[in-house]
């Protein structure tokens, strides 16, 4: 597996960092992180204690199914598929239709890391 690299960042800095890339005045570095959250907040919420359980069952017991994995994490099959999608959006779960056509969800990192810049002191002019 491999490791995920996040960044956070406002809204109006990945603008401005997405039309740089896009207009090629600017290169993505091979360590920069690839996913983006707005907050450290938004962050931690998709990454509370629940949802890194919901992705343990997921690697360890590899369910078929999103019913197969409600039963095992005691989770509603609704609430689990909207955290499911929001987890998919970010890179942190991919969903595949299995057996039967049946949605099944698999971890796609092993580990994540957390690129966070502390605010520089600014200078005295």
């Amino acid at each position: 597996m491999t490791t995920l690299r996040v960044g956070i960042a406002s809204y109006e800095e990945m603008k401005a960092r997405t039309l740089a890339v896009a207009s090629g005045k600017r290169r993505i570095g091979a360590g920069e992180p690839k996913v983006w959250f707005t907050s450290t907040e938004s962050f931690a919420k998709i990454l509370s204690k629940g949802n890194r359980e919901l992705l343990r069952i997921i690697a360890e017991e590899a369910p078929g199914s999103l019913d197969e994995l409600a039963r095992l994490s005691g989770r509603a099959k609704s609430n689990l598929s909207r955290t499911l999608k929001t987890m998919a959006g970010y890179g942190l779960v991919r969903l595949e239709r299995g057996a039967r056509g049946r949605l099944a969800a698999k971890v796609v990192h092993d580990r994540i890391e957390l690129d966070l810049p502390l605010p520089r002191r600014r200078r005295a002019g």
